[in-house]
């Protein structure tokens, strides 16, 4: 008996070795490929050249990151919503000659032009317009509906 279990862990120890062997055999041909070309000297240099590139691209991550946001924000207060309206104001002149135009950011803050024509003449209005509200002037309806048409 004693010698079934010397026998037993002769195996146990060989398959234990063989195992270990094979996994140690795939970590230096994976760190040989990882390495191929470079020599001994230069790998700590080339290891160093990678983490620098690394801190590089954070770094421009992070600027493209801050840039996009500011593109965003400013964007936000550009002419983003356009609406038009053509209407007949009068019933002694033909077609929808007359007009009104919203221009207005994302904030619904803008203008809104409004020209109504006339046999005698074009006039054009002007309207201050913060967050979807005449300020000055009250709008008319037609006015905020050329508002809602540019959402």
């Amino acid at each position: 008996m004693p010698n079934n279990l010397i026998y037993l862990v002769f195996v146990v120890i060989f398959v234990w070795l063989v195992a270990l062997s094979l996994f140690f055999w795939r970590i230096l041909r994976h760190y040989n490929n990882l390495t191929k070309g470079v020599s001994p000297k230069n790998l700590r240099t080339v290891l160093e050249e990678v983490l620098k590139e690394l801190e590089l691209n954070k770094k421009d991550i992070d600027y493209l990151k801050d840039y996009s946001l500011k593109l965003e924000k400013d964007g936000f207060l550009h002419i983003q919503k356009v609406g038009l309206i053509r209407f007949n104001p009068f019933k002694d002149t033909g077609g929808d000659q007359s007009f009104i135009l919203s221009l207005v950011n994302g904030n619904d803050t803008g203008v809104i032009i409004s020209g109504l024509y006339s046999r005698s003449g074009t006039r054009w209005y002007a309207k201050k317009v913060i967050d979807g509200k005449g300020i000055e002037y009250e709008l008319s309806e037609e006015e905020k509906r050329a508002l809602r048409e540019a959402k």
